[in-house]
């Protein structure tokens, strides 16, 4: 949070996709990264029509976590992006100057689904021809060729669409506590809603909210299971309390023990998968990641000895200092407040 987005004002935005898509993601991994790119596209040049920029000239950023899980532990692939709310434009700032941000407004309801309507359509045009997808229109389907090799898509399926994976019970629906009336009212707020893609970006930090975007990274970031919500009931089966209940009024999951062990099977990722990717001024290789970030690394122009965007009260360190990443003894104490260099004894 510190070292990327700086105080700058952030937008999330969450899009989810229709069970198919969810199930080739999981077992097909490489079909994410095109599909990624897609989608930044798509709302990067939204962006810049919004603030009148032009796109070859417009220069976004956003910082993307891949989650895999869905708050019942079902199998859930979906994109949780942290957009920069504003453009940057290339042409017009001067070198060697602090670039400003033009800010963009709040997408509205109308937005979204338009915006959720692209994104269906050139996705599924991109799978189709890579052969992962067949049909036309309304009648897309799953190719034989969306299949894993890896013998584990029963149980990739039985999590997407929350049905028991093994035991005498296997293909029924996972067993569920009712425990609150239910709400026919929707509990998601506006979104735009296109042949099961949901689009959300109705959560946004100012720039001198850096409190909110912590928790919003902490939330986009957090592991699959919450310990805290875990617990075995009177029978012997693993239960499991949502965070937030369903419209249904269901408040738990059950379990026996086998089958959550199968649950958490399929929401381990494939090895050697990024599930954070950085885009446009916070790529890697982006000629304005320097000056655009606190920590200041990066491509930077010649001449250039420091970041520009710097703030006035952090200490000046010296380029070695910049480019090295967080102790593991830093890691620890500031995401778990465990302060590895104290005695507790002393």
């Amino acid at each position: 949070m510190e070292e990327v987005f700086g105080p700058r004002p952030v937008r999330q935005w969450v899009l989810s996709f229709p069970y198919p898509l969810r199930f080739l993601f999981a077992s097909k991994p490489e079909a994410i990264g095109p599909v990624l790119v897609i989608v930044q596209r798509v709302i990067a040049g939204w962006l810049a029509d919004q603030v009148g920029v032009d796109h070859a000239s417009a220069q976004c950023g956003a910082v993307t976590l891949i989650q895999r899980f869905g708050s019942a532990l079902n199998l859930n692939v979906h994109f949780h992006m942290l957009w920069l709310d504003g453009v940057y434009d290339a042409n017009v700032e001067p070198p060697r100057r602090k670039p400003r941000l033009r800010r963009a407004r709040a997408p509205t309801s109308a937005q979204l689904t338009q915006l959720a309507n692209t994104i269906a359509h050139r996705v599924c045009r991109h799978l189709t021809r890579k052969g992962w997808l067949e049909g036309e229109d309304e009648s897309v389907f799953l190719s034989d060729s969306a299949a894993g090799d890896d013998g584990m898509d029963g149980l990739r399926m039985s999590s997407i669409t929350y049905r028991i994976a093994t035991g005498r019970d296997a293909g029924r629906k996972v067993v569920t506590l009712q425990t609150l009336p239910g709400d026919a009212g929707s509990l998601e707020g506006d979104a735009g809603k296109v042949g099961g893609f949901s689009l959300h970006a109705g959560v946004a930090a100012e720039a001198h909210e850096s409190h909110k975007l912590e928790k919003l990274c902490r939330y986009i970031t957090r592991p699959a299971i919450s310990e805290q919500r875990l617990s075995i009931s009177p029978q012997g089966r693993v239960r499991y309390q949502l965070k937030t209940p369903w419209r249904n009024g269901t408040t738990h999951v059950e379990w026996d023990a086998v089958d959550f062990i199968a649950k958490l099977a399929a929401l381990v990722p494939p090895p050697r998968a990024h599930l954070t990717r950085f885009h446009g001024v916070f790529a890697p290789n982006a000629n304005l990641r320097a000056q655009l970030t606190p920590s200041g690394r990066g491509k930077r122009p010649a001449g250039d000895a420091a970041p520009v965007d710097v703030s006035a009260h952090d200490e000046p360190r010296s380029p070695e200092e910049k480019r090295r990443s967080m102790s593991w003894a830093q890691r620890l104490k500031r995401v778990f407040s465990i302060d590895v260099t104290a005695c507790v004894h002393c």
